[in-house]
């Protein structure tokens, strides 16, 4: 059983960083890693992906030019650099692991695993 453990969450003022991070159990079970947000009253969106061999990012447009994931295979660990964060940016923030397989890596469906979520508050 894949396990995922969020860390690094917090409050923020508006403009400041924080970085997640993501510890998966079973890297080799998995083949990518993606992180999501739900904020209250909203459906969880799509935040970034990436491969654990290497390739392209993905992030959602929203967030495309302040937030940056990254891995580290030694480590199985995943990050999420956020930068210039907002109000907005509040949410639980989510890691999942994918198995494999097609399908688009911005759809929560093609992941099998999730963490618990870690909390970020962003303040104004």
């Amino acid at each position: 059983q894949v396990q995922l453990v969020e860390s690094g969450g917090g409050l923020v003022r508006a403009g400041g960083s924080l970085r997640l991070s993501c510890v998966v159990s079973e890297r080799s079970r998995t083949d990518a890693m993606g992180w999501f947000r739900q904020a209250p009253g909203k459906e969880r969106e799509f935040v970034a992906a990436i491969y654990w061999s290497g390739g392209p990012l993905f992030s959602a447009d929203s967030v495309k030019a302040r937030f940056t994931i990254s891995r580290d295979n030694a480590k199985n660990m995943v990050y999420l650099q956020m930068n210039s964060l907002k109000p907005e940016d509040t949410a639980i923030y989510y890691c999942a692991s994918r198995r494999g397989g097609g399908g688009r890596m911005s759809d929560s469906a093609v992941y099998d695993h999730w963490g618990q979520g870690t909390q970020v508050t962003v303040s104004s």
